[in-house]
């Protein structure tokens, strides 16, 4: 019988089956894949303990405190040719956009309506895809954190040189 961990690694995509916790990416940029969207973005140390303790989005004043100062992150890591720091810093900025409008959206924070008797199965996941999808209930204040980090996140996306040092990490390593 395979243990929960096994079982969470297969149903990763590929990249995530490497068992990456523990790596420090900034000796072992080779090991760094860009993945999709916010992938990985809790798993890629150092740069997650780095990045996590200044991400909040309570609220616009909050979101515009937070998005700045991963921006400038964002923009050290580039300074000293750091991809990696610097996508992981993208992927904050494009995760607080994604959770402050979700929560914009739907108050608890939930898209889906929520059985706490589901177990956390394969079987279990597909049924908590598949329930209801809850009414929206929007909150402005989240909207407007929204806002903010969404313009930071579209500025780092954007950058020449981020795009630039993407495309020179995936010729070298992801080959």
């Amino acid at each position: 019988m395979e243990s929960k961990k096994e079982s969470h690694y297969q149903r990763l995509p590929s990249y995530y089956n490497q068992q990456l916790f523990g790596v420090n990416f900034r000796e072992h940029p080779e090991l760094y894949r860009v993945g999709k969207g916010e992938q990985g973005v809790l798993m890629v140390e150092p740069y997650k303990s780095e990045i996590l303790p200044h991400w909040r989005f309570k609220d616009p004043e909050t979101a515009a405190v937070s998005s700045e100062k991963i921006y400038d992150m964002f923009l050290e890591y580039l300074q000293i040719h750091d991809f990696v720091g610097a996508d992981m810093a993208r992927k904050f900025l494009q995760m607080g956009y994604t959770r402050a409008r979700r929560y914009a959206n739907h108050k608890s924070g939930r898209k889906y309506t929520h059985n706490p008797q589901h177990e956390t199965t394969a079987e279990a996941e597909k049924k908590a895809r598949t329930d209801a999808l809850l009414p929206l209930d929007p909150d402005p204040v989240k909207a407007a954190a929204a806002a903010i980090f969404k313009q930071k996140w579209v500025a780092a996306r954007e950058n020449i040189f981020y795009r630039q040092l993407m495309a020179e990490h995936k010729a070298k390593y992801e080959k």
